[in-house]
């Protein structure tokens, strides 16, 4: 069995490392050795025992997230609570969300992801993790060979009525000359049309390597941008009212040709089969390596607050 196989985030239990409560047990954790060495090695690591709060928070987030980005181009919507700290994504908590590494979409994308539970689900709410190197080798030859030529993202966000996100929520701005500047820095083709919808098109690619072990991982978002995705009602009603290329958001392969809903199913399917569920207490904290590891969220009941920050 290869070492992908095997791999679990690591636990650090302040009990167990006789470290304080608090903020200041994990960083004494943090500072006791080359934490970014350990997060490539073990690809994500879960704080337990130490009872972070929104309120304790800033100084962890300061220490393990250096430059803290702001979650623009964003697809999910999420409410922000603090300086580039967001709560998880808003979806109706029936609901799973599927894997995904955050923002593989776009042009850029964060190293890291924070996640601390401030509300103990009342029952499920798991954060769901999977190694991108198992996702990768885990899909049928046919669905890889697929997709190697990359992938085309389309994005229509309306200018504050209509289906989806609008632009001004997407870039947290009410300017068009921002939308602009940020867009100018990308490879996305884009325009503004006549209803005031900001059209946004690029390629991307279905795999890359990670920046420091050269691993290939999976690493887009097909499948969460196909109308497969939505389920087969849901996906058929939309048909009825739009195009494919006027939906909120569509995925296509690179060069144009569509995507079969059963390839983004399987993509879909195999990776929440293969992930590795990391459950919530209220004072948990997990850190990711985005791009080694992909995340997601099974279905709750009752309350359940995650916050997020990256960088």
């Amino acid at each position: 069995m290869s070492e992908s196989r095997e791999w679990l985030p690591l636990e650090v239990h302040a009990d167990a490392e006789g470290l304080p409560s608090g903020a200041d047990g994990v960083l004494e954790y943090v500072r006791s050795g080359d934490f970014g060495d350990l997060l490539v090695k073990s690809k994500a690591v879960v704080f337990r025992g130490f009872g972070l709060t929104e309120d304790t928070l800033e100084p962890v987030m300061d220490e393990l997230l250096p430059g803290r980005l702001a979650y623009l181009h964003g697809t999910s919507p999420r409410t922000k609570v603090g300086n580039n700290v967001y709560t998880s994504t808003e979806y109706p908590q029936e609901l799973t969300i599927s894997m995904h590494n955050e923002l593989s979409y776009a042009h850029k994308w964060p190293s890291r992801l924070m996640f601390c539970c401030t509300t103990t689900p009342g029952s499920g709410g798991a954060t769901p993790v999977v190694d991108g190197v198992r996702w990768l080798e885990s899909l049928d030859a046919e669905v890889r060979d697929a997709f190697a030529g990359g992938v085309r993202y389309t994005q229509n966000l309306h200018d504050g009525l209509g289906l989806g996100l609008s632009w001004k929520t997407t870039f947290e701005t009410e300017s068009r000359e921002e939308v602009e500047k940020f867009l100018a820095d990308t490879e996305a083709e884009w325009e503004w049309r006549p209803d005031g919808t900001l059209r946004i098109v690029q390629n991307r690619p279905a795999t890359i390597r990670h920046p420091v072990t050269g691993d290939e991982v999976w690493f887009n978002q097909a499948d969460q941008f196909h109308p497969a995705a939505l389920g087969d009602e849901t996906a058929a009603e939309l048909a009825e009212i739009l195009p494919p290329e006027e939906l909120p958001q569509s995925v296509s392969y690179a060069d144009g040709t569509p995507i079969p809903a059963d390839h983004v199913i399987h993509v879909r399917d195999v990776a929440l089969d293969v992930a590795v569920d990391v459950d919530w207490l209220a004072g948990d904290l997990m850190i990711i390596d985005n791009v080694a590891v992909g995340h997601g969220r099974r279905p709750f009941t009752g309350d359940r607050r995650v916050l997020v920050a990256m960088s």
